[in-house]
């Protein structure tokens, strides 16, 4: 049962997180975003993967989520993901991810490039030297940094007439080594409205990079589902090394039906279509 209620917490959380498009495996992928998936990295569509690349800020970093949920009994449930994330001045992201295996299972890695310069986003699976390959849609002009204006739980809020949004500004200071602006949105589900006895505040505050424009830290509380934490950690501003963001020559490439960001829905819509 403990079991069942830990998938639903995860499940709920990463669409709360991708309110925020993440990872798109990238998204962030949504595995990652920043973009990028599973995406709990966007939260992590929160970030670097997003549809709106950022150029002319290179970096380096680790993107954790945690995520936790304590019982009624007062037991705790707890996940944790870990994606190392690389952006190119370019705008092009690579968001490797490990994913935290189960008893009885082996740790499995995931790589996903996201490349707005070709045109196109790649999933790697370094375990059988495959990759997939998506085209992306188009670029997104004009847009909110990705974390800062896209919450599943503003969505909720616009349409759900029992609940109020409202949005404070924290200023700057330095968050995870570096200087960020935040904010904090709070909604509130109405008494009733779903079936709760008492009003529910659901709380997501974002501290966004102000020179790398991606979120070095977005917490969501929800009494329902429990909370999430991502951070952004040793952020290394400079070039990554360019063979990042290229499939190995020894991958085999298969197409993917439609156009997604970072393994969007067309990636996983309709099966492979070989090169």
């Amino acid at each position: 049962m403990k079991q069942v209620l830990f998938c639903t917490l995860v499940a709920a959380a990463v669409a709360v997180a991708q309110g925020p498009g993440g990872p798109r495996w990238g998204g962030g992928p949504r595995m990652a975003g920043g973009g990028p998936g599973m995406g709990m990295g966007g939260m992590l569509m929160a970030g670097p993967g997003s549809r709106t690349p950022v150029t002319g800020a290179p970096y380096t970093g680790v993107e954790t989520v945690q995520i936790e949920q304590r019982l009624t009994d007062g037991n705790t449930l707890s996940h944790q993901e870990v994606t190392k994330v690389s952006r190119d001045s370019q705008g092009r992201v690579r968001m490797e991810r490990t994913m935290t295996p189960r008893a009885g299972q082996t740790a499995q890695t995931r790589i996903s490039i996201f490349d707005p310069v070709a045109g196109y986003s790649h999933v790697l699976n370094p375990a059988d030297q495959t990759a997939r390959k998506m085209a992306l849609p188009p670029v997104r002009t004009g847009a909110r940094v990705e974390g800062m204006g896209r919450g599943g739980q503003r969505r909720g809020a616009a349409a759900n007439p029992d609940a109020s949004t409202k949005t404070e500004d924290l200023g700057t200071r330095m968050v995870n080594g570096v200087s960020a602006t935040g904010s904090r949105v709070t909604t509130t589900i109405a008494a009733g409205a779903i079936g709760n006895a008492q009003a529910i505040a659901i709380v997501r505050e974002t501290w966004v990079s102000t020179a790398l424009k991606v979120p070095v830290q977005i917490i969501s509380s929800d009494p329902r589902f429990g909370t999430t934490t991502m951070n952004l950690t040793g952020v290394t501003m400079g070039e990554p090394d360019p063979t990042l963001f290229q499939v190995p020559a020894s991958y085999s490439v298969s197409s993917a039906g439609g156009r997604g960001a970072m393994g969007g829905r067309g990636a996983m819509g309709r099966g492979p279509a070989r090169n």
